[in-house]
Order: structure tokens, then C-alpha cells, then sequence
């Protein structure tokens, strides 16, 4: 396997892409993965309601986020990879968390759901063929290989796990 060359994506991605190491997308999603799970599989209910300062998503909420971007990426990979040419939307990731309720579910939940989704994202990247994952499509507005999206998933983990634990985790821990 390979990088995403940065044709294959949007300029704003490349922040994303940049926390990932490595040649391999199946284990640049299971080392996201597993932090995430060794990060947060211990919180409470009440512990996953902080939120750092007003305004702000709480750990509920920011799970949920990366569940449900992760799932817009995953038929975006989806799409391009079959080669259906269909310029994919972008989504408006606050409508979603503010229409979400995470608050109101369990953590566990939350947590059970994020493994089910991440190990379906990482079965569908195992059957991916190199053809597939060098496809291009246009998505939010940008040319994407489908290979640049699973970097892309893994990186926008690794970015919302380093917010967690720089401004989440210190105050729930000294709590």
C-alpha cells in the first residue's frame, strides 16, 4: 500500500492525513481505533457529559461526531470505489451533533457503536483492491481517491482523541 499523494484530496484534509504513519490504512484504523477505546473505555456516564468550556461538545458528543463522520466517509469511500461518478455532498457535522441526543444515551452505547462502525470501516478497507482504492471521485467539492478517505477517517480519529486528551481528560481524571 501506499500514501494519498495530495492531488488525491482536499488541502484541507491534509491535516488529518499528516497524523497518520505509515503505508497501511487497515493500521492506521485499528491504532486509532484501539487509543480511542483505551481512552475512553472507562469513563461514566457522568464523566462523558464534561464539556471543556461552553459551547463545546461533550465527550458523548464528540464520540458520536466521529461516529457519524465516520459513516459519511465510509459511503464516500464506497461510492468512489465503485466508480459511480456522483459528486458526493458535504454535511454539516454541527447539525448532526446538535440533532444527535448523544447526552441522553448511555456511554457504553456509544461506545459499542463506535467498535461496530470502525470494524465494519476496517472490513470494508480489507476488500478494497488497489483499482478501488485508486479511484477518484469528487467529494464536498474536492477529488478524492477512495485510499486518501481511509487515511483521512484514521487521521480526523487521531485528531479529536488529541483534543480529548489535552482538554478532556486532565479535568475528568483530577475529578
Amino acid at each position: 500500500m501506499r500514501r494519498p499523494e495530495a492531488h488525491e484530496y482536499g488541502s484541507f484534509y491534509k491535516g488529518y492525513i499528516d497524523l497518520t504513519r505509515g503505508t497501511s490504512i487497515l493500521q492506521n484504523l485499528d491504532d486509532s481505533f484501539q487509543d480511542t477505546l483505551v481512552a475512553l473505555s472507562s469513563l461514566t456516564d457522568e464523566e462523558a457529559e464534561y464539556a471543556y468550556d461552553e459551547g463545546k461538545w461533550n465527550i458523548k458528543e464528540l464520540l458520536l461526531h466521529l461516529i457519524d463522520t465516520e459513516r459519511v466517509f465510509v459511503y464516500r469511500t464506497l461510492t468512489i470505489a465503485r466508480g459511480d461518478k456522483t459528486k458526493l455532498p458535504g454535511y454539516d457535522h454541527n447539525s448532526y451533533v446538535k440533532q444527535s441526543e448523544a447526552t441522553k444515551r448511555k456511554f457504553t452505547s456509544l461506545i459499542e457503536e463506535y467498535s461496530i462502525v470502525r470494524q465494519s470501516t476496517i472490513e470494508l478497507f480489507k476488500n478494497l483492491t488497489e483499482k478501488m482504492l485508486n479511484q477518484i471521485g469528487n467529494a464536498n467539492g474536492f477529488d478524492t481517491s477512495a485510499l486518501a478517505i481511509g487515511f483521512i477517517i484514521a487521521g480526523h480519529n487521531l485528531h479529536h482523541l488529541a483534543i480529548i486528551k489535552e482538554r478532556y481528560l486532565p479535568h475528568v481524571q483530577e475529578n
